[in-house]
């Protein structure tokens, strides 16, 4: 690496560092004269470093909110699993920083050998993770994603069964299953846990009433074990091979599924009624690969929609 480069990758760590400076600063600091580091503080500027110079007596210079990271040197396996992982998200509509992430790929890719390219380019062809294709846009995934890591309650307008409702909720976090986003959050109308199908968020507002609750030992991995246990119902059902197989490809590891010798088996577990609309709708989408045996509020819901469906198609 040349004494040049080096320079510039400290001086991007520093100028991130102090936010702040001016030029006689970082010539004093980097031994070199003001007017090279005017020239290298331009090459900055030219790599998309968000620099803002004041005149004055007070000026200088600033790095703007939007911080730039200093390079990191990846090797070839990791650059190309980095494009490995971006390619098998590519089939949801929607993805948190989706733009973010396409500009960042972009770049990456702009700097990388050639033959690095040509490899990652052959790998695209030969290498897939299918998704159901979902026409429906979730543009608030960053916004909720945001809010659950900040802890902050927002208000959105919500489109369910029951028509359009405005809820203030706090984001747990929020998770893809097949080719869906959901957001669990705790719900400030229900005084109570719900799962929210982020497609179904309307509109977003930083208006709200209510103050954040304590949730951030909260999280998508520990979410069902929080919830009081009177808050929770047994899950029990049965499969055949086929529907083994589609509950190992769907359902997360909140649902375990039991495998007999036969190939055939079983789900019994603790569960949170505000998982009751997916799993109707999933075990529905079963068909006879599945009995659900409890609870009964399941069964029930199950009921209520097979008979709106009965109904919908009953030539009158």
């Amino acid at each position: 690496m040349s004494a040049k480069s080096k320079r510039m990758i400290e001086l991007m760590m520093t100028v991130n560092r102090m936010r702040k400076f001016t030029v006689q600063e970082l010539a004093y600091e980097f031994n070199v004269s003001t007017r090279t580091i005017l020239r290298d503080l331009q090459e900055l500027s030219e790599l998309g470093v968000p620099l803002y110079s004041e005149v004055g007596r007070h000026g200088g210079y600033q790095v703007l909110n939007e911080r730039v990271l200093p390079p990191i040197a990846f090797t070839e396996q990791e650059a190309v699993a980095i494009f490995f992982a971006s390619h098998a998200l590519r089939h949801f509509s929607a993805l948190p920083f989706e733009t973010q992430s396409l500009s960042a790929l972009k770049k990456f890719y702009a700097h990388l050998p050639s033959d690095v390219k040509d490899r990652i380019d052959q790998m695209k062809n030969r290498f897939d993770f299918l998704t159901p294709t979902r026409q429906t846009k979730s543009p608030y995934l960053s916004v909720l994603l945001e809010a659950a890591i900040e802890q902050r309650v927002i208000s959105v307008d919500y489109a369910s069964g029951r028509g359009i409702s405005n809820r203030e909720i706090q984001p747990i976090g929020i998770y893809a299953n097949s080719g869906l986003w959901y957001c669990p959050a705790y719900c400030f109308a229900r005084y109570d846990f719900r799962l929210f199908r982020c497609d179904k968020i309307l509109s977003v507002s930083e208006t709200s009433t209510h103050k954040p609750m304590d949730l951030q030992r909260i999280h998508l991995g520990n979410r069902e074990t929080v919830i009081p246990k009177e808050k929770k119902v047994r899950l029990q059902v049965e499969l055949n091979k086929e529907g083994v197989l589609r509950c190992e490809g769907v359902l997360d590891s909140r649902f375990k599924v039991n495998i007999r010798e036969d190939g055939t088996g079983w789900i019994d577990n603790q569960i949170q009624m505000m998982d009751a609309p997916f799993l109707a709708h999933f075990f529905i989408g079963l068909g006879n690969k599945a009995e659900v045996k409890s609870p009964a509020a399941l069964v029930d819901l199950i009921k209520k929609i097979l008979f709106e469906l009965i109904e919908r198609y009953t030539i009158k």
